[in-house]
């Protein structure tokens, strides 16, 4: 299993900085690695940073290795935020980003490999990969539609209802990013955008050559994609005013005035930092279906029933027990149909978007991350998004709020008090490193503090970062609602009235309003 499939990020590639490894001795610059690579990269995928030239303001590791402790422990309270947009925020993760890096740490990688195997844009190519022509393995026969997989063992198979498999032989599924098998919950909503794809092939007239056919759906998809993205998901997750400000008026702090034709880049402030706040999100166990309920569904449970972390490695697809009851993950009541909503006591709702996190992942499996490795902090997630951080020399919170600030952003920083106490449900942090978190707070600690103080939705420089790069991401999307006419949602799509199109629209329209296929296990 190679490193890029466990979803393990190492080595990073600055544009007009060289490659951050986690071991100094390892990083290079940007001469040296230009030189390994015979050429400049030209690659489509580069990291970026939005306040340029990074910081040596980094907290020490036993500093870290403190803060790490005291940030997986109780896991906080919930949110009202149903919990399939944690695993929602996952699967459009993995659109923005594709590491290819398959060495072990330490070994020299020239850095046209080191790039991001696709670019960062809201294109579905993780879920389409290069198209029915170059990856023709994805697609049926008509080139059209895309695969999909059945459940098993005998007795227990359902069509539809899993990734495809191609085998015995195939430890993860047949689909672009094998990230998205490396749990059961991102898989599942893999599986949903397969099934809303062939409905909406299914729509179109078959009055034109299969390759118009495919791109038509395709920009169909795309496009309701962005638009959930934009009006469901962001506003779940970040302060509606700075997703209005961004969208309406423009981005301030990354890549403006570029043309929107130019490939984006990825700011590390995003990848490592801002858009980590999933992470609070998850739970530490899911009452999954009827038949994995009452917090049955732990979270080693979601991996082990994956093809990438788990043990669906040879020859056992997955079990029909294990499919996703949609209406316990998503409100489908906001839509109109009570008649999909489950009692209180059996939804799932994220964790609150704050400093707090589940103690399950204080030791993420080896599975997860890699082989066996010492010393036991490395598995924590926090000690690890921490760690990385200081891999790229990432600002700190302050850093990041007095660039805000200068580029005609206003922010408040945090006070002092707010970075170590916090509020609701969030951790304080302990005495000994106070005064050092407080003074040199890392960017993703501060975030999600801010988040913590601002009721569990992202603000300040959290907000603005997480909506300017999915705002470029869009634009810098061959299809994109933010290039030509208007773009509205269709009814004949599953948007209710011409304007809306929620995750709940394009779950219903893709499991046909079914009952039976939001949850083929009953109950």
């Amino acid at each position: 299993m190679t490193d890029h499939e466990r979803h393990v990020r190492r080595r990073f590639y600055i544009v007009g900085e060289g490659v951050f490894a986690e071991d100094p001795k390892k990083r290079l610059s940007a001469a040296r690695a230009d030189a390994k690579a015979g050429s400049p990269p030209d690659a489509t995928f580069r990291f970026s940073r939005i306040v340029p030239g990074g910081s040596d303001n980094q907290l020490d590791d036993a500093t870290r290795k403190a803060l790490a402790g005291a940030m997986t422990g109780a896991g906080g309270a919930e949110s009202n935020i149903p919990s399939g947009f944690t695993y929602l925020g996952q699967f459009i993760d993995h659109d923005l980003t594709m590491d290819k890096t398959k060495k072990a740490l330490g070994d020299p990688e020239p850095p046209f490999k080191m790039l991001q195997g696709r670019s960062p844009a809201l294109d579905l190519d993780s879920l389409y990969g290069r198209g029915p022509n170059e990856n023709p393995e994805f697609y049926n026969a008509d080139h059209i539609h895309l695969k999909m997989g059945k459940t098993g063992p005998e007795g227990l198979s359902l069509r539809g209802f899993d990734l495809p498999r191609s085998g015995n032989g195939h430890p993860s599924a047949g689909i672009p990013d094998p990230r998205n098998d490396e749990n059961l919950a991102v898989a599942q909503t893999h599986l949903a955008f397969i099934r809303f794809h062939n409905r909406v092939v299914d729509t179109l007239a078959p009055d034109s050559p299969h390759a118009v056919l495919f791109m038509r759906a395709r920009k169909q998809v795309t496009r309701h994609y962005q638009w959930m993205i934009k009006t469901d998901f962001l506003p779940r997750i970040c302060d509606q005013a700075v997703i209005d400000d961004v969208f309406a008026n423009g981005r301030k702090i990354f890549e403006r005035n570029v043309p929107p034709t130019q490939v984006p880049t990825m700011p590390v402030e995003f990848s490592v930092a801002a858009y980590r706040l999933g992470h609070s999100m998850v739970r530490q166990a899911y009452n999954w279906n009827r038949n994995f309920d009452a917090g049955q569904g732990t979270l080693r449970l979601l991996f082990d029933f994956s093809g990438t972390s788990g043990f669906l490695t040879r020859s056992s697809p997955l079990f029909g027990v294990w499919i996703a009851d949609f209406r316990r993950l998503y409100h489908f009541g906001d839509a109109g149909r009570p008649d999909l909503e489950v009692p209180a006591a059996k939804f799932n709702n994220a964790m609150t978007i704050d400093t707090n996190l589940v103690a399950k992942l204080a030791h993420l499996e080896d599975e997860t991350i890699g082989p066996p490795l010492t010393p036991e902090v490395v598995h924590n997630l926090a000690f690890r998004n921490l760690t990385r951080a200081e891999m790229v020399r990432l600002p700190t919170g302050q850093e990041v709020a007095q660039f805000l600030r200068a580029n005609g952003v206003p922010v408040t920083d945090l006070t002092a008090a707010e970075i170590t106490n916090g509020a609701g449900n969030g951790i304080t942090v302990p005495a000994a490193i106070a005064a050092a978190v407080a003074a040199h707070t890392p960017l993703w600690f501060y975030v999600l503090r801010e988040a913590e103080l601002n009721g569990g939705k992202l603000a300040g420089v959290g907000a603005r970062i997480v909506a300017e790069v999915f705002h470029r991401a869009m634009e810098g999307s061959e299809t994109s609602i933010l290039h030509g006419p208007a773009f509205t949602p269709s009814t004949d799509l599953g948007s209710p009235d011409g304007t809306t199109f929620r995750m709940v629209d394009l779950l219903l329209f893709a499991f046909e309003g079914n009952p039976a296929l939001l949850n083929p296990n009953g109950g």
